[in-house]
């Protein structure tokens, strides 16, 4: 078996050496054949080619002799190794069940976490925060970092515990900048927009901001289909590697019922950014489509029978039920008119936005603004409650053109956007092609998962 295993590969290092003197152009790699024999091994080196007959081949042999096992033990023990493991913390957590999953088993540091003042306070009793542990062999730990984003200001804290020399711990608080990274999603809508995000693992704030961009042409609570689906690039705004939070959406596009809507983030020196389509248009208006970021319209602008007067009336505005104490925002910039209790409204907030439009929020339960004050598109003006004549926890809201009632979701349709310059066209529609390749890559990594 061993003599014909050497003849196989005398003949084929033969063929070999015979291509190479018929074919020396097409040469085109080298291959390396280890024959085993035992305790030694014979190794031969060819180019490759079809011919080659009359080149020489050497064939070495050389016996091989393993260390001991014992040394080989010991020289494993000079290497120690680290590990390291991530996790989140949960609001329940303690010290020793948060070090638990990390896979640390370290009384002394537990000590030392349980009597950090810095290390209570940003950690235990707050969910979601990234924690990541670097423990030896021993599972003792060496050292801990946690990473936040408090404020919206593109920077992220960092508290470090560590070991010192000395075999003590010490911890410090670090600020680091944020990084933008892109990332693109796609997903096909089989049962909710929500539930084939979550199949995609496209961030909630994502499909926020995609229901704000086309919430004047797609009526995301009632004309969404099976088979309807969307491709977006996104900025992810990461820490470390990891990611802390969404950015804004660069461009998407959603295909509704057969038909395709698409739109893209551009900004002019000197200009607020805004979504455009890919042929200019712009799409962003002076007001946010809904005065909640999640929601469920419950009554719609129309008739209905009123719940506590117990009589058809006009219901001049749009009810959006939702749990006790959601955020509010205002829909658009302004000054507040009114902040209190009124009537049947409860506790409301008016909010005048020009000489012509105001917007009403009624039946929260808590107030955030008080008159006077100017507030900016988004802000959150109070919470969602049941005061007033409110049979249970929903907002009440209204527009006003002129003091007169009008559809809330007619007013978000309205375009007055600024239309893009002729300065601003050509890095425009270099743009808008680099946003097209991405979508395609969005739409075409989509294809591939589904097909495994």
């Amino acid at each position: 078996m061993k003599n014909g295993l050497v003849a196989a590969g005398e003949q084929l290092l033969s063929r070999a050496a015979h291509a190479l003197e018929h074919h020396p152009k097409h040469v085109t790699a080298l291959i390396a054949a280890l024959l085993l024999c035992g305790g030694g091994g014979a190794f031969a080196v060819a180019s490759l080619d079809p011919d080659p007959s009359s080149v020489s081949v050497r064939q070495v042999l050389e016996a091989v002799k393993p260390l001991p096992l014992t040394e080989q033990l010991q020289a494993l023990d000079v290497h120690r190794f680290n590990l390291f493991r991530s996790d989140v913390t949960r609001a329940s957590d303690t010290v020793e069940a948060l070090l638990g999953r990390l896979g640390v088993d370290d009384p002394q540091a537990a000590a030392y976490l349980r009597g950090d003042a810095t290390f209570r306070a940003q950690l235990m009793g707050r969910a979601g925060r990234a924690v990541t542990a670097e423990a030896n062999d021993t599972h003792a730990l060496d050292k801990l970092s946690a990473r936040w984003a408090p404020e919206d200001d593109g920077t992220f804290k960092r508290l470090v515990i560590e070991r010192t020399a000395a075999n003590h711990f010490a911890s410090r608080i670090e600020t680091a900048p944020l990084v933008a990274a892109t990332r693109m999603g796609s997903a096909t809508i089989r049962t909710s927009l929500f539930a084939a995000a979550d199949e995609a693992r496209i961030p909630d704030s994502v499909i926020g901001q995609i229901i704000q961009i086309f919430s004047g042409d797609i009526d995301f609570h009632r004309s969404l289909h099976g088979g309807d689906r969307f491709n977006v690039v996104y900025e992810a705004l990461e820490a470390d590697g990891e990611p802390m939070r969404t950015g804004r959406i660069l461009s998407v596009e959603f295909m509704n019922n057969g038909k395709l809507h698409q739109a893209m983030w551009f900004q002019e020196p000197g200009s607020k950014g805004a979504y455009y389509t890919p042929d200019g248009k712009a799409l962003d208006t002076s007001y946010l489509a809904s005065p909640m970021e999640f929601s469920r319209v419950t009554s719609s602008f129309a008739m209905r029978f009123h719940p506590v007067l117990h009589q058809w009336k006009a219901h001049l505005g749009t009810d959006y039920g939702a749990v006790m104490g959601t955020p509010v925002r205002t829909v658009g910039d302004g000054v507040v008119e009114f902040a209190g209790e009124q009537n049947g409204f409860g506790n409301v907030v008016i909010v005048k936005h020009n000489n012509t439009d105001e917007t009403v929020y009624a039946h929260l339960s808590r107030i955030d603004v008080r008159a006077g004050q100017s507030v900016n598109q988004g802000q959150h003006i109070g919470a969602v409650g049941m005061t007033g004549w409110a049979t249970g926890p929903h907002l009440h809201f209204e527009f006003r053109v002129n003091g007169v009632h009008q559809d809330p979701a007619a007013i978000a349709r309205r375009n007055d956007a600024a239309p893009l310059s002729a300065a601003a066209r050509p890095e425009f529609d270099r743009v808008a092609r680099s946003m097209r390749v991405q979508l395609d890559a969005a739409a075409s990594a989509n294809v591939v998962a589904s097909a495994d």
